[in-house]
């Protein structure tokens, strides 16, 4: 796994997760497309990830936990788009509640992914 890309994801989930309080609190709906580019490109590291996490995965020879590193990069990739979709469905501070949780999880499986990476290679 590249560190660049979990410090970029990372970044990325910070910052929409940050909005996304900020929202909570002022009991505000999702924002036009301006959060949404921000979501989208965050659902776009996290495609690149899958597909170098997947190709790393079968290019080396760590002991890595295979099973669970792929459901982890196909899970972290499903959290934000079902996140948004709870928040457009539910526009209020109870959507936005959801799509914080979703992207609460995303940093979350973002540091098991690379501890996972990380304790293969020890």
């Amino acid at each position: 796994m590249t560190g660049w890309l979990v410090v970029t994801v990372l970044l990325l989930t910070a910052v929409s997760a940050l909005w996304t309080a900020v929202m909570v609190v002022r009991d505000q709906s999702p924002p036009g497309d301006r959060f949404f580019v921000v979501l989208a490109v965050l659902l776009l590291a996290l495609l690149l990830q899958l597909v170098l996490g997947l190709v790393a995965l079968a290019t080396t020879d760590r002991d890595v936990e295979g099973v669970t590193f792929v459901a982890y990069l196909v899970t972290v990739v499903l959290a934000p788009p079902f996140g948004a979709a709870l928040a457009l469905v539910e526009r209020s501070r109870w959507g936005n509640g959801a799509l914080l949780v979703a992207l609460a999880t995303v940093a979350a499986m973002e540091v098991r992914l690379d501890a996972l990476w990380a304790a293969a290679g020890a």
